[in-house]
């Protein structure tokens, strides 16, 4: 045979055995997901599915939940679908008033977002099923979101994390102290107008690169000048007066497939973290935003790149913010647009929503709690807990007050000004139920059903190894 065809004979053989390769590890990784979820323990309480019925996989995610319930004798299940008329806030509301303990988003970032906007402040469980286009608040958390089985394995399993829930108040719009959830990102400007000029029909088709295609519709738009009032964790008021900007963005977590807008953003700190974003020049300076993107991803700093001069990234932190605007600008939370305003304030309400989630990678390295006889003595640690005064929740992060108040290469940090801002906590978006007129509590755990979840100013059960990390919740 001629010694052409064995190299290529060679080649196309590597190729094919590298396909190989690359598809068991896929199936393995998939494997090894829904086996570590299914570790974690089992529990005997009422789920309700709030289904978005508009996504392209909802029938079939609602058929493959009712078989997966009855393989596991899950019994007690609800099934509640969202309406143009009834958001994931109000089904969820529903959910408890008919006595779920654990409520369950299937659907996109905005059904996830209504849906926890109602369960934060309560002490009921809240888990994802992810359907959507981004599916940003799953993939920011671990939760897989390729895979249906490892997804509903975490949502039906024993092991809970708190998290933040950011707020959003429009205070010259017709409801003043409405104050919008988010989990994600909420902002105004040019995210606003490229998420609201996106076709619906185009992100089925490709996903969310069909933002991009809206961002190009608003790349050339005038510039946004304001006023920014941010409260840092230790009370200290800033004041920026004439910040010039093309998009604010609040954060709660800041990962997107591939890029990271704030990586100093953790989802369970107390802390939103503020982005101003500005270009000049044109096409130039949106290249040179696209280079300070990437640097920051790559180096997992705030900080912009030092080769940029045509952009500019600004970044902050605080527990709230107020922002006054010379013109209306369109804003949205979590990829809902909400109305044009020229009046903000965000707020966070911090560890409000008990959140069914993976394991983190140092929590498998330390060992299956799974074995440890941890689902038996839950009470008994919360009870060991309260008697020595101690809290199992003050091991997580409590905010990074060295980190606050960055600013980019020609940011602003002059105090001109000390505006009293309203940062009393806000409640959950209108009015979510309390635990008290929604049944049974969802904290059971597999050896003890009747187990109460500890309230969110109580301390949640977590295994003392995690110092250092957001607690694991065992309910």
């Amino acid at each position: 045979m001629d010694q052409g065809w064995i190299i290529a004979l060679s080649i196309i053989g590597a190729i094919i055995a590298i396909a190989l390769i690359v598809c068991l590890f896929i199936l393995a990784r998939r494997k090894h997901q829904v086996i570590q979820a299914e570790q974690r323990y089992g529990d005997k309480v009422s789920y309700a599915f709030i289904i978005n019925p508009s996504k392209p996989q909802a029938e079939e995610t609602r058929s493959y939940i009712k078989k997966y319930c009855s393989d596991h004798n899950i019994s007690d299940t609800i099934f509640i679908d969202t309406q143009l008329d009834k958001d994931g806030n109000a089904c969820a509301k529903e959910a408890l008033s008919l006595g779920a303990d654990v409520v369950i988003a299937c659907g996109g970032d905005g059904t996830v977002r209504t849906v926890a906007s109602a369960m934060s402040g309560t002490t009921h469980a809240f888990g994802i099923i992810p359907i959507g286009t981004g599916n940003l608040f799953a993939r920011n958390i671990g939760i897989p979101v390729d895979n249906l089985e490892a997804a509903m394995a975490i949502a039906t399993s024993h092991g809970s994390r708190r998290v933040d829930m950011g707020r959003m108040a429009l205070l010259d719009s017709d409801e003043p102290e409405h104050k919008h959830g988010f989990l994600i990102i909420a902002g105004v400007g040019f995210d606003a107008q490229l998420i609201d000029d996106t076709d619906p029909n185009l992100k089925k088709s490709i996903s969310w690169f069909a933002y991009f295609w809206g961002a190009l519709k608003h790349l050339f738009e005038s510039r946004i000048h304001g006023t920014v009032i941010l409260t840092e964790a230790d009370g200290s008021i800033h004041q920026t007066r004439g910040e010039t900007f093309r998009t604010l963005m609040a954060g709660n977590c800041g990962k997107i497939p591939g890029f990271s807008l704030m990586p100093a953003a953790h989802y369970d700190d107390g802390l939103l973290d503020f982005e101003t974003i500005d270009t000049t020049h044109g096409l130039w300076g949106w290249l040179n935003l696209l280079i300070d993107v990437i640097h920051q991803t790559i180096t997992r700093k705030a900080e912009q790149s030092p080769i940029t001069q045509r952009s500019t990234v600004k970044q902050y932190q605080g527990t709230s913010a107020e922002v006054l605007l010379d013109k209306p600008i369109l804003a949205e939370v979590d990829g809902d647009i909400l109305e044009k305003t020229q009046h903000i304030r965000f707020t966070i309400d911090h560890q409000s929503l008990i959140v069914r989630a993976p394991q983190t990678a140092s929590e498998t390295a330390a060992g299956t709690r799974a074995n440890s006889g941890m689902g038996a003595d839950t009470s008994a640690r919360a009870g060991a807990d309260a008697k020595n005064g101690t809290s199992r929740e003050a091991s997580g992060k409590a905010g990074k007050p060295g980190k606050t108040w960055k600013t980019g290469k020609t940011g602003k940090t002059g105090v001109d000004g000390k505006t009293d801002i309203d940062s009393d906590s806000s409640e959950a978006e209108k009015s979510a139920p309390t635990s008290g007129s929604a049944g049974a509590s969802a904290t059971a755990s597999s050896t003890t059903p009747s187990s109460t979840t500890p309230s969110p100013t109580s301390s949640p059960t977590s295994a003392s190894h995690l110092t250092g990390e957001t607690p694991i919740l065992l309910m």
